[in-house]
Order: structure tokens, then sequence, then C-alpha cells
């Protein structure tokens, strides 16, 4: 089982962004946090990366039902989502997949909610070109 939902998308780097964060707020996510790993690197490493966000989607709803359940599943939020640029210049976008990310947790309606989750990362990986 894989630990992602990947898909490599026909865009140029911006553009998988732009159309990443557009379709997680289709799908009820809002971006909580935007790291630019790339210029992360640069400033405290001084070393050159290739273009790579991580983006911390968040569905309100959803963390809300999971935080409900397991109080300390607030360790497993938000969602990553990467955008990365391989060294031929292909992007790829990459979610986390909940259900696995989750097994550890021994509570089978966190299951069925990171299921649900990962339905609609799954949707949301889908929807970009």
């Amino acid at each position: 089982m894989s630990y992602h939902l990947s898909k490599m998308v026909g865009l140029g780097f911006d553009a998988a962004v732009d159309a990443t964060i557009a379709a997680l707020q289709a799908e009820g996510f809002g971006v909580l946090t935007d790291i630019d790993v790339a210029a992360t690197m640069q400033k405290k490493l001084g070393v050159a990366f290739r273009p790579y966000r991580i983006l911390g989607a968040c569905n309100p709803r959803m963390a809300h039902e999971a935080l409900k359940l397991e109080d300390k599943v607030g360790t497993m939020l938000p969602c990553n989502v990467v955008v990365q640029q391989h060294d031929d210049g292909s992007v790829e976008v990459s979610a986390i997949d909940p259900v696995t990310s989750m097994q550890g947790i021994d509570n089978p309606e966190l299951a069925r909610l990171a299921g649900t989750v990962r339905d609609m990362l799954r949707s949301v990986v889908n929807r970009i070109a």
C-alpha cells in the first residue's frame, strides 16, 4: 500500500501549484501552510534544490470530526500535498494517503473518516491536468 496519491501533470511548476490550490478549494480544503522547500534549502543551507512546495491542506469539517474522534490526531494534520518538479522538468503532484498514515490508530470511525478524506484527496489529484 502506497503512502501517497500521485500524478504526473502536464503543467509547468507554477501552474501546477495554482491548479493544486484550486483543486483543493473545490474539495473544501484550505491551504494553511505553504512551504517553499527550494527557498528554504537555499536560505538555511546555501543549497540549490529543484522547485518543491509542500502545501498543508485542511478541510475544517473533516479535521473537526477527526479531532472529536481522537484528540491527538492533530499530530497528523494538516494533510500535506506536494508539488515538485523533477530534474527532467516534469511536474508531479502528490497527496498523503490518510488511510495509510492513520493505520496505527485503532479507531474504526477514524479509519472510515480517513477513507473519506483519501477519496477527497484522490479527487484533488485527479482534477489537475
